[in-house]
């Protein structure tokens, strides 16, 4: 077991990790976000990314995410924590909450979100596209830990990086979205297809636009609750490695076990290569 960490708005790094080296990989699909730190934390494995990069360098439309997620894997990469901050569309989820989704709804629209293509075809389950046992955990450790969250919602994916318009803000709702973000859905896409166990610590930071009451979104105000968001999630994160099964059970370690369509003689040496982290399982690299 090795365990991915990406981490949102504030957080850059992680504490307490021993024997730290950090990693700068090329990828089929470009550089990382940044360099990856490797270290361990409570005898545990930890691969940590800093999703916009050090220093908040990368809109979420400039996101590498292919070469995240595919960086991640070749180190080893098992299960797979994202953090990231969200707008509340609902009133019992308030401002410095933390949620652990179990579905989303996709409003991007210029993001690559596959590694297929490029002569493999595959289609993989979707349905629940979060690992129900590691999101499990996730909540079983914030209740441990005495942390005010939902342990399920629908996080909605917006483009951004502008926020949304009130009438977006209350159609989300209607949908019944419980947060909103511009970052987790791609990559819980792309974990699926590298049969990674994902799932999302999503902090609430602001009530969106929707709320009559609570001023409009202002970044200010969102860096202040992140402040405490942050301390909250390195002491969730940390429990979470500590006590996290190495076992899978669940259907995310097979996910492309019957996803790959195109015939085996067919898919180009080349993409055969570029993609031997990914489906080298499968349709291994010819000699």
């Amino acid at each position: 077991m090795k365990i991915g960490i990406i981490g949102g708005s504030g957080l850059y790094q992680m504490e307490g990790l021993r024997e730290i080296q950090e990693v700068a990989l090329e990828t089929p699909f470009g550089p990382p976000s940044d360099r990856l730190t490797t270290g361990r934390l409570h005898d545990r494995e930890v691969v940590f990314l800093p999703r916009h990069g050090k220093g908040h360098r990368l809109l979420p439309s400039e996101i590498p995410f292919r070469a995240n997620v595919w960086a991640l894997k070749k180190l080893g990469v098992t299960h797979l924590i994202s953090v990231s901050a969200v707008g509340s569309l609902k009133e019992e989820i308030q401002p410095g909450h933390l949620v652990f989704p179990d579905q989303f709804i996709d409003r991007t629209f210029q993001r690559p979100s596959t590694f297929f293509g490029q002569g493999v075809v595959a289609h993989a389950q979707f349905g629940d596209p979060v690992c129900g046992a590691l999101r499990s955990q996730l909540a079983t450790a914030a209740g441990t830990l005495g942390i005010r969250h939902h342990d399920t919602g629908t996080y909605i994916c917006m483009e951004g990086p502008i926020f949304s318009t009130r009438a977006e803000s209350f159609m989300y709702r209607s949908w019944g979205g419980a947060v909103i973000g511009m970052t987790n859905l791609q990559e819980a896409k792309l974990a699926r297809e590298a049969e990674l166990c994902f799932a999302t610590i999503a902090l609430a930071t602001d009530y969106d636009c929707w709320h009559e009451t609570e001023e409009q979104v202002s970044v200010e105000a969102v860096l202040e609750v992140m402040k405490n968001n942050i301390a909250t999630s390195r002491a969730l994160l940390s429990l979470v490695i500590q006590s996290l099964s190495p076992e899978r059970h669940c259907a995310c370690k097979d996910a492309l076990k019957f996803a790959i369509l195109t015939a085996r003689e067919l898919i180009p040496q080349h993409t055969r290569k570029n993609l031997e982290p990914i489906i080298g399982r499968y349709v291994p690299v010819e000699s």
